[in-house]
């Protein structure tokens, strides 16, 4: 992945084999990310990279990243729980987000359009920043698929470990080995997690173990 920003601009996030080619979705949507750039630094955040992408920050807080596919490009606000939304502009940025984060653009002219509307998302994330607030937190109950029952029923250790994991990576597991649909598929899945479990990690978390 990349660590500077311009490098982003120019060839893209270093995430996928299409790195610095023409076939990179980041050279695709080269205009709409700049003007969503131009965007953020005017309202004055903090530019950085995370994860490989452009993060905007302020008060110390991730309060904007940017993202591009082969389909759209995006802007994906964090805490976004926290911010009105008269336009109805965010969207969920996946199945399992619990509530809508982002504004997806299919067309390079599509930032300036928005502009006055981002700019108010941005003032008002800013301004939750700056007043250390943060979206209350949800209990979510989900049910734990048998074969992850079954295994920390045998294992003791995997149990305590995965207790101890933070209700969004619980979830994080359990979403991934639902997703199989043969038992044995999804007893397969648990196994294979045992050592990330262990080391306190979601299911999709970057991870060096073993």
């Amino acid at each position: 992945m990349i660590t500077e920003i311009e490098t982003f601009f120019a060839k893209g996030c270093g995430r996928c084999a299409r790195f610095d080619t023409p076939e990179c979705s980041v050279r695709g949507w080269s205009h709409g990310l700049n003007e969503l750039r131009r965007i953020c630094l005017g309202a004055g955040l903090v530019e950085t990279v995370k994860w490989g992408h452009p993060c905007y920050m302020h008060a110390g807080r991730n309060i904007v990243l940017l993202g591009a596919f082969r389909r759209d490009f995006r802007i994906s606000f964090f805490n976004a729980a926290l911010l009105d939304d008269p336009q109805g502009l965010l969207r969920a940025s996946g199945p399992n987000s619990r509530h809508p984060d982002m504004i997806s653009f299919a067309d390079n002219t599509g930032p300036r359009d928005l502009e006055p509307a981002i700019r108010s998302l941005l003032s008002e994330a800013m301004a939750h920043a700056e007043a250390g607030r943060k979206p209350p937190r949800t209990r979510v109950e989900f049910e734990l698929p048998d074969e992850l029952v079954d295994a920390l029923d045998r294992d003791p250790e995997l149990a305590t470990a995965f207790h101890a994991l933070t209700p969004g990576r619980q979830r994080s597991y359990v979403i991934n080995i639902n997703a199989a649909k043969k038992s044995l598929t999804r007893a397969s899945r648990v196994a294979g997690f045992r050592e990330r479990i262990l080391a306190g990690k979601g299911a999709q978390e970057r991870w060096s173990g073993a």
